[in-house]
């Protein structure tokens, strides 16, 4: 099998349906995605990170988030410009197991981590009081160590330890219809029966993504209840507002990825174009939504670049 990994190379086809007029199209506006990744998860790491004021649990999350999200991009779209810029769309299996590992291993870091995060509005919200006892920097270290060190890294090994015993329908190239590595894409490529495998790897998914999603819907549901019964009509429906967004950005997270799964586990047909479009949906748009929805719109970074803005203002004048 060592053999094997070494000389067997895989194509990404991306989309399969594209036409090659389009490919210069498609890698600028894939360019384009990663560059406003860097820009607004980078900003929101720096800003963590030097601004002492922002050293709180919840832009502590928020960075890890973007932590994430950033190495996710950087692992899967210098790739994808690459296939639709230069032709270059080939790799080894080897390098395929290791993206698909970091795929899944950040997908998982990202629902953990966003989980956290609504637990600790959970806790700031309906027990204002009890939150710095209980948010404690030792409670968010532990949190965050936990989530990068076993939560995530376990569904991502498991996969890729099963996913590399597959017997190849072909010795020389393997075509998958995808824009990076997956497990689903992957296990396409087997010319036997790999349904226990099928079943493991799905059922870890599902634990990565319902567990998380259950705790984050249970308390949002309790702090929409809380905002509602103890604030002015106003005020309510400023935080509902907010809630309401937050909530769209999770579910375009989670509603897609289980909706693929669920449908690859049932053996539903669906056109490649459309999966892989889906698939570049609930993957790339929230990476670059999440810093702007969760961090640079709230009122302390609103205010930090007022007066960045201003400070540059007054420096103009004085030349």
């Amino acid at each position: 099998m060592a053999n094997q990994t070494e000389t067997f190379i895989v194509i990404l086809v991306g989309f399969p349906g594209l036409p090659q007029r389009l490919y210069g199209l498609v890698s600028v506006l894939m360019f384009l995605i990663y560059m406003a990744s860097l820009l607004a998860n980078g900003t929101v790491i720096l800003l963590v990170i030097l601004k002492a004021n922002l050293h709180q649990p919840m832009y502590v999350l928020i960075a890890n988030l973007a932590i994430s999200d950033l190495l996710f991009d950087t692992i899967t779209l210098p790739k994808l410009i690459a296939k639709y810029w230069f032709g270059n769309g080939t790799m080894t299996f080897s390098a395929c197991l290791l993206q698909m590992f970091l795929v899944h291993y950040f997908g998982s870091i990202d629902s953990f981590i966003i989980m956290l995060m609504a637990i600790d509005r959970y806790v700031a919200i309906c027990k204002p009081l009890r939150y710095s006892a209980i948010i404690t920097k030792k409670v968010l270290a532990l949190s965050c160590t936990f989530s990068w060190v076993v939560l995530a890294t376990f569904p991502a090994l498991t996969s890729v330890t099963l996913n590399s015993q597959i017997i190849f329908c072909d010795n020389i190239t393997n075509k998958i219809n995808s824009c990076f590595c997956t497990n689903i894409g992957v296990t396409s490529l087997s010319c036997t029966d790999i349904t226990f495998v099928k079943q493991i790897v799905f059922g870890l998914a599902m634990v990565a993504l319902l567990v998380p999603l259950s705790f984050i819907l249970l308390s949002y549901i309790i702090i929409i209840k809380t905002i509602r019964s103890s604030t002015r009509s106003e005020n309510w429906q400023k935080a509902f507002h907010t809630c309401t967004t937050h909530l769209l950005v999770i579910i375009l997270y989670y509603v897609p990825r289980v909706f693929v799964y669920s449908a690859n586990q049932v053996k539903l047909i669906i056109d490649a174009d459309i999966n892989v479009l889906i698939l570049c949906l609930y993957t790339f748009v929230p990476h670059v939504a999440n810093p702007i929805i969760y961090c640079l719109r709230t009122k302390e970074i609103k205010e930090m670049f007022g007066h960045l803005l201003e400070k540059n203002r007054l420096r103009v004048m004085d030349v």
